[in-house]
């Protein structure tokens, strides 16, 4: 399994930032910009407890585990798996969210003496820190199942099988 690329995450919030500014921009020209929802903060920031939680979870299994602690509780190597999975998609779907977000909120910066538009401004705002601590959290649950022997396999070295 591939490790989260800082730089494609980074790629995917500024094409998604861009490409959106540019939308709700014409948009805005148009008619009214659609609304940034309560929502997108609030559901960013479960998926982000979620990750964390599993990552703290996984880590001390993991530590009791190596220390051969009486009763200690194993990890499945699929659940692991899966886990990673789960935070790698979460982090490019945070991503690409956080840059949606940024971007119309990047829009709305210049009306923030409008109330409607500086509480959606909020919002947006919000959604990016929490698409970022999303992110965050993926990244961390990444290295909380990686394996020593990975480390080997990422620098190029080769195995004879």
């Amino acid at each position: 399994m591939r490790e989260l690329r800082i730089r494609l995450l980074a790629g995917v919030f500024a094409v998604a930032g861009i490409l959106s500014w540019a939308g709700a921009r014409l948009w805005n020209s148009i008619g009214t910009l659609p609304s940034v929802p309560l929502a997108a903060p609030i559901v960013l920031a479960l998926i982000a407890v979620v990750l964390m939680a599993t990552a703290l979870s996984l880590r001390a299994r993991l530590k009791a585990q190596r220390e051969r602690v009486p009763e200690a509780k194993g990890v499945d190597p699929l659940m692991a798996a899966r886990a990673v999975v789960f935070g790698q998609a979460s982090a490019l779907v945070a991503a690409l969210v956080s840059g949606m977000y940024g971007g119309t909120g990047v829009l709305l910066l210049e009306s923030l003496d409008i109330p409607a538009r500086r509480d959606q401004a909020i919002y947006a705002g919000f959604s990016v820190v929490a698409g970022i601590a999303v992110i965050a959290a993926a990244i961390f649950l990444e290295r909380v199942c990686k394996l020593p022997e990975d480390d080997d396999r990422n620098t190029g070295a080769t195995s004879t099988a």
